[in-house]
This record gives C-alpha cells, structure tokens and sequence, in this order.
C-alpha cells in the first residue's frame, strides 16, 4: 500500500469509534447527494464507495429497497463499526469489482482523500452504460479560516488542497462522463476554542494528510500563536469551520 494511503486508513482506523458522533457534516452531505439522485431511478447493485459507519448506505438501502447494495471502504474499523451485511475492504482508485458491474455509483466525502486521475476512470470501468455517478466532495474554499490562523503558526501545511469545481469537471469529462450536474454551497459548523475545533476534524479521521504536514508535535508557542489569529476570525457563534460542499452527478 502506498504510504500515503496507509496514513489516510489509519487515520479513519482511530477515527471509527467517535465518527458517528461528531459526523454533521457527513450526514448533511449524504441528504444533499441523496436529493440530487433522479426521481425515476432504480439501480439493481450500488457502490457505496467509501461507506465510512454506514449512514448514506442506510439512506440508499431505504431509498433503494430491491436493490443489492456493496459499501467499500478503505479502513477496515469503518466496516466494523457500519456492520453492514454486504462490506468490502478497498481503495476506489483499484475498484474490487467487475467492469459493467453497478448502476449507480455512491460516494459522499470520499473522493478529496483520492487522485481524480485514478477514481474517476475507475468509475467509469465499474459503471453500466447508462449508469449514474453520484458524488459529494470538498472544494477549496474548505478549512479556509483553519488554514489562515495555521500560517500565522508556523510553514506547514495543515489542510489538503482541495481541488475547483473546473477540475472536477475536467476529469469528469476526460474520463467519459456525460450530462454532468453540480452545485456547491459553503457550510460552516462553529466551535468554542480552537482545540474542541481540532477534535472535532480528528473525530472525523479529517487529519492533515498531504505533503508539508508537520511530523512531529506542534510546539505551545506556534498552538498559542494559531490560537491568537483564529481569534480574529471569531463569530457570535464561535470560531468558524467552512466545508466548500461540492456535489456532483453524471451519467456515463
């Protein structure tokens, strides 16, 4: 496994037991995929790719009664913890499935911690002609405030460069993707200081995962120095968290 992704299933391995419980925004974004999906549609297999605990697949399994429903995720915890009769271990950029296999593929905040290059064309590969792709993910507008009191911190990078709308787009198309609908709307949760906020996005598994994060524990100096310029940022209702929610659907 690529060290990279063994970091990301790691991190989502530790988040499993709290997930559920500090999951909003997760669960806000499956209900905004969910009421993108056509009135008329009636897929017989679905992927939930990147099943996490199981919510969106519990929205599918109701929505969707007759059909056979596969949850896939990286980290093997999630599955544990989703206990869903039909749960798989895998990378959605080396699908373990057949070509031509799904009518509808599922993935909500999944596809930010994946290479468009690799998940979208897998997509394609395990999509019927005809077949629907449903996705929610995150545009660059996400942890906006997190990454601004962090550079006032120290030079690391402390959130992933999510991707615009135009990429998506662009690697949608590449991949052979048609009658292409999206939509973004900027979230934000608000927290009462600077470390419940932290706690919140590692309960999630949302870690700094990229490249220039910090390998080792961050000094009380440069906390106290991110703290002092997320003060700036603050709101009536508290520090501010935003999630640029992107979601998309498309027929290949």
């Amino acid at each position: 496994m690529h060290p990279a992704k063994y970091l990301i299933r790691r991190a989502f391995d530790k988040a499993a037991p709290t997930y559920d419980g500090a999951a909003e925004m997760q669960r806000f974004a499956c209900h905004q995929l969910a009421a993108g999906l056509a009135a008329g549609l009636c897929p017989q297999v679905i992927l939930d790719g990147g099943c996490g605990t199981g919510f969106g697949w519990r929205l599918l399994a109701e929505r969707f009664p007759d059909a056979r429903l596969i949850g896939l995720d990286l980290a093997p915890s999630m599955l544990v913890h989703a206990r869903l009769p039909s749960g798989i271990v895998g990378d959605l950029e080396q699908l373990p499935l057949a070509d031509a296999s799904v009518d509808l593929y599922w993935s909500s905040l999944t596809a930010q911690w994946c290479a468009l290059s690799r998940l979208l064309p897998e997509a394609a590969r395990v999509l019927r002609p005809g077949g629907h792709l449903a996705i929610a993910t995150l545009g660059p507008a996400t942890f906006a405030e997190l990454g601004t009191a962090f550079a006032a911190g120290d030079d690391y990078t402390h959130t992933l460069a999510f991707p615009p709308v135009d990429t998506l787009l662009q690697h949608l198309a590449t991949s052979g993707f048609r009658e292409i609908v999206w939509q973004t709307e900027l979230r934000t949760t608000h927290h009462v200081d600077l470390r419940t906020l932290l706690r919140s996005v590692k309960a999630i598994g949302a870690n700094q995962l990229g490249s220039g994060r910090r390998r080792g524990l961050m000094t009380r100096a440069t906390l106290a120095r991110a703290e002092a310029a997320y003060e700036n940022q603050r709101q009536p209702a508290g520090l501010p968290l935003s999630y640029d929610l992107v979601t998309l659907h498309a027929k290949k």
